[in-house]
């Protein structure tokens, strides 16, 4: 039997708020490619269908259109919630869908029930093991003493267990889980409300294959138990990523292998770091020009209407932040102000935050500092009387 293992497309998820519904659609379009053109029987999504638990009704219509597409392609379909889905929005109809080829994994009661699929070696049992949050499934998994995922992910394995124990069959889990070992990107959700989230691999233990989801990256914890990664860099701590999925090979015995099939590059993540002008007229950027770009911006005055500036270039960008040189904040406050008039400190300041005061910010400075000067010289002006103490106090309001 031959799976192809991919995860977390978290269809609807903006990029600093830009829409990918179109880059998540051609993604989606790539792996019904992938199925069509390797032969693949099953297709294994191991939770974060969406991006959000509510999605919105663009966002289903892409990804119902990519699970069409994936299905007229050949292969059946087995997913799970992870934790950016609602499990019972994303499981209605699972009843229903199951007749169509696509089986939704997405109560704690249906990890013990797996999807039981041919081959020409015999049966092959998936179980899916959706997101399961402590607080909420422990009483189900009659564990009421667990707090962390690795008492809640032991629960429900050592059901799946009990029950392939039964079978004489291959078995494939599917987990939504922080396994030890995997290495988590910037784009990530925390699944740990109170516990401990991370677990350890040797939960999985008998299994012939573990497709997890919920790190971003593809990696590899052991032969046997992998990550696929999401669908698109959700994050440019991913620019350096390039996405896949596995290609996973049962034969009679269990696994035979489990090769690494790279997604297309949808569009390319970059940031650059300069001065404005020079990044508006370096031809050394010019690749970048239909890339998503964040830019760094070392002016030593912060760029005003910096966005549009760099948008007229690179259409495609999408943050920017300004950094100011090193060099003009280095020393302490007190080397800073040693010697200085409150006027030099005051246009220091508006330069450090900002840029150089202009002629007329300076003359506004001027003139209030002279105006707390004259205050200040009215107020020892009124301190008069042997007390010391100030005797308009004493004047009736």
């Amino acid at each position: 039997m031959r799976i192809l293992h991919t995860s977390d497309w978290h269809i609807g998820r903006t990029f600093h708020g830009v829409d990918l519904l179109a880059d998540q659609a051609a993604a989606l379009a790539a792996v019904a490619e992938v199925v069509a053109e390797r032969g693949v029987d099953v297709v294994v999504v191991p939770g974060d269908i969406y991006d959000r638990s509510i999605p919105s009704a663009d966002a289903v219509a892409v990804c119902n259109a990519g699970l069409e597409a994936i299905r007229a392609a050949g292969a059946v379909i087995i997913a799970t919630s992870g934790n950016h889905d609602s499990p019972v929005r994303l499981g209605s109809g699972a009843a229903f869908a199951a007749h169509g080829g696509l089986h939704l994994i997405t109560r704690v009661a249906q990890v013990d029930r797996p999807v039981v699929l041919n081959d020409a070696h015999g049966p092959v049992a998936f179980y899916g093991i959706p997101y399961l949050e402590p607080e909420i499934t422990r009483a189900e998994l009659d564990v009421p003493g667990a707090r962390s995922h690795q008492e809640i992910l032991d629960a429900a394995m050592a059901k799946v267990q009990a029950e392939a124990a039964g079978r004489d069959a291959r078995t494939v889990v599917l987990a939504h889980a922080f396994v030890v070992g995997g290495e988590p990107t910037e784009s990530e959700r925390s699944i740990s409300v109170g516990g401990v989230e991370t677990v350890a691999a040797t939960t999985f233990g008998g299994a012939d294959y573990v497709a997890l989801g919920h790190l971003h990256s593809p990696q590899t914890v052991s032969e046997h138990v992998r990550y696929s990664g999401s669908l698109l860099p959700y994050s440019f701590g991913e620019r350096s990523h390039r996405k896949a999925m596995w290609l996973v090979d049962l034969d009679e015995t269990g696994l035979a292998s489990v090769d690494r099939v790279d997604l297309p590059v949808v569009r390319e993540l970059t940031q650059l770091t300069g001065n404005l002008d020079d990044l508006l007229a370096d031809p050394a950027h010019e690749n970048a020009e239909e890339h998503y770009v964040a830019a760094v911006l070392t002016d030593r005055a912060r760029p005003v209407d910096a966005m549009r500036r760099l948008q007229e270039r690179f259409p495609h960008a999408v943050h920017v932040q300004w950094e100011r040189p090193a060099s003009e904040s280095e020393g302490s406050y007190r080397e800073k102000v040693r010697g200085r008039t409150d006027f030099e400190i005051a246009s220091s300041f508006l330069t450090d935050v900002r840029s150089e005061p202009s002629t007329r910010e300076t003359g506004w400075f001027e003139q209030a500092l002279r105006d707390g000067d004259r205050r200040r010289g009215i107020g020892d002006e009124s301190r008069r009387g042997d007390s010391g103490r100030d005797e308009r106090a004493d004047v009736p309001a």
